[in-house]
């Protein structure tokens, strides 16, 4: 059962965010309902666009947001959600950047109500977590949103990243290079954060993740031991070991989160990359409630296969051998981390040498800061580029194949088809997409 202190909490939060709203927003909720209710954007969210911008500007011109008493927050918002200028050419593929960020606050949340049960100890690690599971109420539930959260979380995050090659969003201006490197440092981090979330557990597959991982900080020359041990806190992956990534797991959400606002303040500065590569005038509309409704929706269909793969295949995403306790004296058959780390455990797995391994691991996880001086082509709509468009696909696909051999097993055909797709990865992305864009360049 939930502690008395969880409800005195909840109970505690209620009563300060009643005084918040009856001191700053009591003549506000009137407004702001007044607003959702005259805009009668349910009656013309499947209408023409014309007809709902006669609605928009002669009935509802009159309230919004920036009517309402201007507290901070409520600058924020009628800056980056009211008035902000948004294309009209953007589709739902731009919706899974709110996503992202609803799926940040999914994963904060359910990990602060874990962390209240769990113990950073070898020896008390796994029980906690089976205690979770078995004894707090409601508690599989929690476990079983953080933990499929996290596959569902770089689901997207795979996907926006997809959409911002495809559209060149990092090649538009400078201001979008430093838009898309926030963007990158954020999908380094939540990499790290969700490695570390993946050793708390303690289950073979935490344990063994540890130690690979770990030890690659052994092949740095001259201070690689010295790393390894500090990291380790002892000689081996202990107790102290797992004390620091429970603290670092705790800490780096809210640095994402920091990051997240940055990335959305810089992006907001110079505007979204449209579906023409470019902006065009004239084809602009508030972002509020076009854009709103449309995330809205994908939201919902976000939620609906979120709730199914939690209630009906909560395990489909792990692996079998995390639900035995970690037994250092016992290797598992087959080493395999989750799902998102494939890639990179499949180019680290394929170089016999370990030092060329962890420079190939580091080359791959640094691919997407240099694509940004890779592309020198001025056409950014990928309807114009065909034979970018095509190749990307196929690039994709390659990808997906590299994933796929992570997963499998050491033996023929495996290993060959595995080296196979990572010299294609590498070449495709220093030969093949300099050479598509002359093409392209060329064709136009």
């Amino acid at each position: 059962m939930i502690n008395n202190s969880v409800i005195e909490f909840i109970y505690g939060s209620s009563l300060l965010l009643r005084k918040v709203i009856e001191k700053y927003l009591s003549r506000s909720i009137f407004r702001l309902l007044l607003y959702i209710l005259k805009s009668k954007i349910f009656l013309v969210f499947n209408c023409y666009r014309a007809r709902y911008d006669f609605i928009f500007n002669y009935c509802v011109r009159d309230v919004s947001l920036m009517s309402l008493r201007p507290t901070v927050m409520l600058k924020w918002l009628a800056n980056h959600l009211d008035k902000y200028p948004t294309s009209a050419t953007l589709n739902y593929t731009w919706s899974f950047g709110s996503l992202l960020g609803f799926s940040l606050l999914i994963q904060i949340i359910t990990g602060i109500f874990l962390a209240m049960y769990y113990m950073p100890d070898t020896w008390l690690a796994f029980n906690s977590v089976e205690r979770i599971m078995r004894d707090v109420n409601n508690g599989w539930l929690i476990r079983y949103m953080h933990s499929n959260g996290a596959s569902t979380y770089f689901i997207l995050m795979y996907c926006h990243i997809c959409r911002g090659i495809f559209t060149k969003s990092y090649s538009y201006s400078v201001l979008k290079m430093f838009v898309w490197y926030s963007g990158v440092l954020i999908y380094i981090l939540s990499m790290a954060t969700a490695f570390l979330g993946y050793v708390l557990p303690w289950g073979q597959m935490s344990y063994w993740a540890a130690m690979v991982i770990t030890n690659l900080f052994t092949a740095i020359p001259g201070i690689g031991e010295e790393i390894a041990y500090t990291i380790w806190g002892g000689y081996s992956v202990s107790s102290n070991t797992l004390s620091r990534f429970y603290i670092i797991h705790a800490i780096l959400p809210f640095i994402i989160t920091y990051l997240v606002v940055a990335h959305l303040s810089l992006l907001h500065y110079d505007g979204s990359t449209t579906v023409f590569g470019s902006h065009i005038a004239g084809l602009y509309i508030t972002f509020t409630w076009y854009y709103i409704l449309k995330d809205i929706v994908a939201l919902l269909l976000y939620l609906i296969g979120y709730f199914a793969l939690i209630t009906y295949w909560p395990n489909f995403l792990g692996h079998p051998d995390n639900y035995v306790k970690a037994n250092p004296l016992v290797t598992p058959q087959h080493i395999v981390p989750e799902w998102y780390f494939l890639f990179f455990y499949a180019i680290l797995r394929s170089i016999p040498n370990k030092i060329f391994g962890v420079i190939y691991l580091v080359f791959g996880l640094l691919t997407l800061l240099i694509l940004p001086f890779l592309e020198y082509s001025y056409i950014q709509s990928y309807f114009v580029r065909i034979f970018f468009y095509f190749f990307m696909w196929f690039f994709v696909a390659n990808i997906i194949i590299i994933s796929w051999i992570g997963g499998q097993t050491l033996d023929f055909p495996y290993y060959t088809v595995g080296r196979i797709a990572i010299i294609n990865f590498f070449l495709d992305l220093f030969l093949v997409i300099p050479f598509i864009n002359s093409v392209d360049e060329g064709s136009i």
